[in-house]
């Protein structure tokens, strides 16, 4: 089985074989490798008797079996295992086109989330009344000298809030110092929100392919469009079979009323029946991620369960069996297991690591709110100084004072409908 045992020439090579030299290498032992006669890892048949590897070593057939042989309990009453040399679990393997995803109707949203968008409309809302507010308080947007005219109602600067986040440029236009500073934050908000969601959306966009529908196991349950089956007599088959899970008890069930049609006798015919049709295969995780790296169409999901390992099976009672799990912990602490692992599970695939996609939270705009807080408060701050300014020199013709006068304007100017106020100039009367 590739990666662990393969022909080349006349020669075999493989994890297995690496691993093999690298134990007779430290405990100074010579071997006779020989492929299992039935091609199987090892089950109780029908009769009692085991088959695969598993037979072999308790007939003393073989002294050892150096294979993707996954310790069970059941195995363990029967045989000895060395220290797990790869550790491993059960995960699905499908292909990246298998199952359609259907894409949500307002599939636009997702760039951001819930908390933005709630965000977003309030400083939206926020910012027009503030428009309006400072048009209203300022003199310098008012047309004078006979009837004063404003033309920032609240409805238009709704209006022109929204032409701003659409990057269209509206009318009116502001002419108070005040007014512009709220326009211009404003104008600057909106053009780092648009970045911002461009740049989400096209990685969304992009990822799409990579976000699978199928994500666990009760997924594949609740699905209707793939086929998934399992190595007939497998570990994986008999976990799913003894387990009081009930997800974990759906599958079993389904993979045993169809096994004539789901359960695959060999990996490779299983790796050919998920790229050639709508199937998912259930088999060991590391096994997966070894074909997910040599066929870049394939993907495992992210589920992983059942944790276990692969050890060497050895007779019981051997004394081959403790020097044996020594010797995988001396070449794991030195790390010669992890790189037997990247040699032969080297990905042909050229692919970009990318961290999974992620609608932007408020807290990562954060800084462009505050900003935005910051210019509003500044907006009003020079319209009032821009009213008393209009104030103190309207005191200086009048009879009252600056903070009279100032007030009588706030009120006034809070108060006026239709867009129109009488002028608060002093009137000259002529006479014939």
């Amino acid at each position: 089985e590739d990666p662990y045992v393969m022909v080349r020439s006349t020669e075999l090579e493989g994890y297995c074989i690496d691993l093999l030299k690298a134990l007779a290498a430290m405990l100074h032992f010579s071997y006779k490798v020989k492929v299992v006669g039935d091609g199987q890892y090892g089950a109780v048949s029908s009769k009692g008797n085991w088959t695969g590897m598993i037979g072999e070593i308790i007939r003393q057939e073989a002294d050892i079996a150096v294979a993707p042989l996954t310790v069970t309990s059941a195995r363990e009453e029967v045989v000895s295992f060395t220290t797990p040399f790869l550790q491993t679990g059960i995960g699905i393997l499908l292909r990246k086109d298998s199952v359609s995803q259907e894409m949500p109707l307002f599939h636009f949203l997702a760039p951001f989330s819930k908390e933005t968008w709630t965000g977003l409309l309030f400083a939206y809302v926020l910012t027009c009344l503030c428009l309006c507010l400072v048009a209203r308080l300022s003199p310098c947007e008012w047309n004078e000298p006979k009837r004063e005219e404003n033309h920032f109602t609240f409805l238009n600067s709704l209006w022109f809030g929204a032409g701003a986040l659409a990057l269209q440029g509206v009318t009116p236009r502001p002419k108070a110092l005040s007014v512009r500073v709220i326009a211009a934050i404003w104008w600057l908000f909106t053009l780092a929100l648009v970045a911002a969601y461009i740049a989400n959306f096209t990685a969304l966009l992009s990822a799409g392919s990579e976000q699978l529908p199928i994500q666990t196991f009760e997924d594949l349950v609740k699905q209707r469009e793939l086929e998934f089956g399992t190595l007939d007599g497998s570990s994986t088959y008999y976990f799913f079979k003894n387990s009081k899970n009930p997800v974990h008890q759906l599958i079993y069930e389904y993979m045993d009323k169809r096994r004539d049609y789901v359960l695959v006798k060999t990996y490779q015919e299983a790796i050919q029946r998920v790229m050639d049709s709508n199937y998912a295969f259930i088999g060991e995780s590391v096994s997966q991620d070894l074909a997910a790296a040599r066929h870049c169409n394939l993907i495992r999901a992210p589920e992983v369960i059942g944790a276990r390992g692969f050890g060497i099976a050895t007779p019981k009672g051997s004394v081959w069996t403790k020097h044996l799990s020594i010797a995988i912990l001396t070449l794991r602490e030195s790390g010669d297991l992890e790189q037997l692992r990247n040699k032969w599970w080297e990905s042909r695939c050229r692919h970009q690591a990318r961290e999974r996609w992620a609608p932007l939270q408020p807290n990562a705009l954060a800084g462009l709110f505050l900003s935005l807080g910051i210019g509003l408060a500044v907006g009003v701050l020079v319209a009032l100084l821009e009213l008393s300014r209009r104030s103190r020199r309207s005191a200086g013709q009048g009879q009252k004072s600056c903070c009279t006068i100032f007030v009588e304007e706030i009120c006034t100017r809070l108060q006026i409908k239709e867009n129109t106020r009488p002028s608060h100039e002093p009137s000259v009367k002529t006479s014939a």
